[in-house]
């Protein structure tokens, strides 16, 4: 019996040790297989070449400059009795001075571990012309290799540069959120560069090779070539750019030329800086001069500048108004100021307007007209139809983080602050002051659907790759509105061309136009401004923003200039001659047709 047990008990060891064997050598074949295969299978990632930008007519915006990076092979410090990582360090620095030994030894130590195979990284660029008298005992090197690395260079610096934006190392979160950012290192930041940033930065190719122990390449198995230099052209003019530029000089604010169909020739935000300080690293110097210019010249302020829109807004307002029920020939008369409770709302003329209807009130920017009609429509009206217009929403321009901008009512105030309306908050949001607030961009797309009817999406991108982007437009005005707006574009011809408007007098342009100048009161500064403002320059700082909006031909609308300058006090005073050169400068160049050249 026991001997029968015993041989029961080998009979099953020995069973279980070959179905063991026969799952190691016959089943499992094919795992042990592919894991052998990554032990001798590398494959390599190629890093596509970004696309350049040009502008309408091919000229260069942002492009790539030719130049090497340097890696370094993993694991050099514990290569041999002897420290290669210092050795391959001193080679690269006797040859290349410039080159900093501690940061390229830092650079190494950050990558390198017992888990990474790869090469590393250690200087991102190194131009052509230097690199090329040491290229070849570089390339002798075992531990060294030097590859082709382009670098974005932006050859206009700093025109421009809200829009175009820039390209800067990845971080952490660019990684997380793309894969292609740590094998190229490099991504869009902001602006175009940014919003257009997977289409620009392409597809990564792909290489298969075999190696040996020693991490040498014994065969490439194959190879997918990288998609990449996909070019994108923008609906910019850089001879306007430049124009624009040159003619807001040392002044803060913005600027805007737009086509009725949404093409942008020029946008500016200023003050501007240098894109190409960006690329390889800012200093912490010139970041700390960015950050603390109580001009926020970091603020691209076309699209996430807020400002109170003032009387810009009485078109719009006007167009309201008549399709609520207010009649063209309804008039007030304005004596300067208007009693309401216990306070006086003033309007800018203290000696009145007089009998004012709707086209004297936009002609001449009556507060007092629009103080009295607001009354007669209500918040709430008003509220819709600015909405209704494209103010308080996005205005869907292809650049990222656009803000909304505020249209004050009841529920917005209540929501926001939970407090009642007042009766007073109408009257100042009828002249676009209060808590009313609007970006650059806003104003140019509300001033081109005064001129056309539509409200057109603001672009641009004129081509990606081989496909020409197409205009979009939306119909927002009702029928009764779309037959009122003739009476709101002949006030705005007045506004330039009569002799009581009040831009007329500061206008010297060959082309006629129609548009609307603006006040924006300075609410208020922030105690933390306060303190980086010289006190003989505060009285400068709390002075109004103005505006000035336009459309030309007047009677042809074909272009839309916007231009806002902080602190620059009357609308007319401070932009009338810039807007006038502007519109010269589109007519020699050949853009606006139907206007004789004098």
């Amino acid at each position: 019996m026991r001997m029968r047990l015993l041989i029961s008990f080998f009979s099953v060891v020995w069973l279980s040790l070959l179905i063991r064997v026969f799952y190691l050598s016959v089943h499992s074949n094919s795992y042990y297989s592919t894991l052998s295969s990554h032990n001798t299978i590398k494959t390599e990632k190629i890093a596509p070449i970004r696309g350049e930008i040009h502008d309408r007519d091919g000229r260069p915006i942002a492009i790539n400059k030719l130049g090497f990076s340097i890696k370094l092979q993993p694991h050099l410090k514990t290569k041999g009795t002897m420290n290669e990582l210092d050795e391959a360090i001193k080679l690269l620095v006797s040859y290349l001075p410039e080159l900093n030994a501690t940061k390229i030894r830092q650079n190494y130590i950050l990558d390198d571990s017992y888990y990474n195979h790869h090469d590393i990284r250690v200087v991102d660029f190194i131009s052509y012309e230097k690199i090329m008298p040491v290229y070849s005992p570089l390339h002798l090197n075992d531990h060294i290799l030097v590859i082709p690395a382009p670098k974005r260079h932006y050859p206009y610096n700093s025109m421009a540069a809200h829009v175009i934006g820039y390209v800067a190392k990845a971080n952490v979160k660019d990684v997380e959120r793309d894969d292609l950012a740590k094998l190229i290192g490099f991504t869009g930041k902001n602006g175009i560069e940014k919003y257009y940033n997977s289409y620009l930065e392409g597809l990564a190719g792909e290489r298969k090779v075999k190696v040996s122990a020693q991490n040498e390449v014994i065969e490439v198995l194959s190879k997918t070539k990288a998609i990449e230099s996909r070019d994108l052209t923008l609906t910019l003019d850089m001879r306007l750019q430049e124009y624009v530029s040159e003619h807001f000089n040392a002044q803060a604010g913005a600027v805007i030329i737009m086509g009725v169909n949404g093409e942008i020739l020029a946008a500016g935000s200023f003050p501007e800086y240098d894109l190409n300080t960006f690329v390889s690293g800012i200093s912490t110097a010139y970041w700390k001069e960015l950050i603390n210019d109580i001009d926020t010249p970091f603020t691209n302020k076309l699209i996430n500048g807020l400002y109170p829109p003032g009387s810009t807004i009485k078109t719009g307002l006007g167009l309201v108004y008549l399709s609520s029920g207010i009649n063209q020939w309804w008039n007030v008369n304005c004596v300067g100021t208007m009693k309401l409770g216990k306070r006086n709302f003033r309007c800018w003329k203290h000696s009145g307007h007089g009998t004012t209807d709707i086209r004297k009130a936009i002609r001449e920017s009556c507060d007092d007209y629009f103080y009295k009609a607001s009354l007669k429509v209500g918040i709430a009206n008003m509220s819709y139809g600015l909405k209704q217009f494209g103010l308080g929403s996005k205005t869907g321009v292809d650049l990222p983080n656009e803000f909304i901008g505020t249209v004050p009512n009841r529920e917005w105030k209540r929501k926001r602050f939970n407090q009642p309306w007042y009766i007073g908050e109408t009257l100042n949001t009828s002249i676009g002051q209060g808590d009313f607030l609007t970006t650059p961009l806003q104003m140019a797309q509300y001033t081109a659907l005064m001129a056309t009817g539509q409200l057109v999406t603001p672009h641009l991108a004129k081509q990606i790759g081989d496909e020409e982007y197409l205009p979009e437009y939306k119909d927002v005005l009702t029928p009764e509105q779309h037959e009122k707006l003739p009476i709101i574009q002949q006030a705005m011809r007045q506004v330039c061309q009569s002799k009581t408007g009040t831009a007329s007098h500061f206008l010297h342009s060959k082309v006629p136009m129609a548009g609307k100048t603006g006040t924006a009161q300075v609410i208020g500064i922030s105690q933390e401004v306060k303190q980086r403002i010289n006190e003989r320059d505060m009285k400068y700082y709390t002075r109004s923003h103005a505006w000035f909006t336009t459309y030309a031909p007047a009677d042809d609308p074909q272009y839309i200039v916007t231009v806002l300058v902080e602190h620059g006090g009357h609308g007319g005073v401070a932009a009338g001659g810039m807007v006038s050169d502007i519109y010269d400068k589109m007519l020699e160049l050949g853009y606006i047709k139907g206007v004789a050249k004098k």
